[in-house]
């Protein structure tokens, strides 16, 4: 597994890497917005400023999501993990 960056992470990059992440699970799981919402108790609006990276998650909402898109929430998690990873190296390397 790989471990959360050492340097500071800027900006929002950890709330799009969520919303990327929330976005990809939600689709592979063939839900739109809304049917995700209605899984999880939360409305449409919600879940796209979630995938947008406009918010971030509590805790229970990683726990209520992961849930509904039946997927453990620490796996969910890791691959915020790694995608914040893709995101630093390329905000590194100018490509952002």
């Amino acid at each position: 597994m790989q471990s959360i960056p050492s340097k500071k992470i800027e900006g929002n990059i950890s709330g799009k890497a969520f919303g990327d992440v929330l976005r990809r699970l939600r689709e592979g799981n063939d839900l739109s917005q809304e049917a995700l919402g209605f899984e999880s108790g939360y409305h449409r609006t919600y879940i796209s400023l979630l995938e947008r990276g406009r918010k971030s998650p509590s805790l229970q909402t990683i726990f209520n999501l992961s849930k509904a898109l039946k997927i453990e929430p620490d796996e969910m998690i890791k691959q915020v993990v790694v995608r914040i990873h893709i995101l630093l190296q390329t905000t590194d390397n100018g490509n952002d």
